[in-house]
């Protein structure tokens, strides 16, 4: 297979045209991921998987995470628990969802009996701004949530 140009006939390799090829599909993902967010009722059906019918309740988290981030590639989160740790009054889980990314789980975090302190410091991408939720699950059948506010000027996955 062979391609006129100005400068004459370029055959067309196969690695020519699989890069051609890839650079087209990175292209049409690029634009879907852009405009991809979670419905609210993906984040409410995430939600339900992660707790069941249970209601959260607000308190006993302490939620930090910037109200404000240039990009969205590495945005520093931590989760810390207000718990004693005991063998019968300790966090099982911590587990982080959010609204604006194309998949609304982020990460679940378990808490063996062992466990010193509930406490998760991470780095997660986000896409666009958005709500991140966390929700703890404690021993007794309990959970505990907070939000917050992420607003991101430069979404993860969008630079590439």
């Amino acid at each position: 297979m062979e391609r006129v140009t100005a400068r004459g006939v370029v055959p067309v390799t196969r690695r020519r045209l699989l890069v051609i090829a890839g650079a087209g599909l990175a292209a049409t993902a690029l634009a879907d991921l852009r405009s991809a967010r979670a419905a609210p009722e993906a984040m409410a059906e995430a939600i339900r998987r992660l707790i069941g019918t249970r209601s959260p309740m607000p308190g006993r988290i302490t939620f930090t995470i910037p109200s404000v981030v240039e990009t969205g590639n590495l945005v520093p989160v931590t989760v810390a628990v207000e718990s004693p740790m005991t063998a019968g009054d300790r966090v099982r889980a911590i587990h982080l969802v959010d609204d604006g990314n194309p998949a609304p789980d982020i990460a679940s975090y378990r808490f063996g009996p062992a466990a010193g302190k509930a406490e998760i410091s991470a780095r997660i991408r986000l896409l666009q701004s958005q709500t991140v939720v966390a929700l703890a699950e404690l021993a007794d059948g309990s959970v505990w949530s907070a939000a917050a506010e992420v607003t991101v000027a430069f979404g993860a996955c969008a630079d590439t």
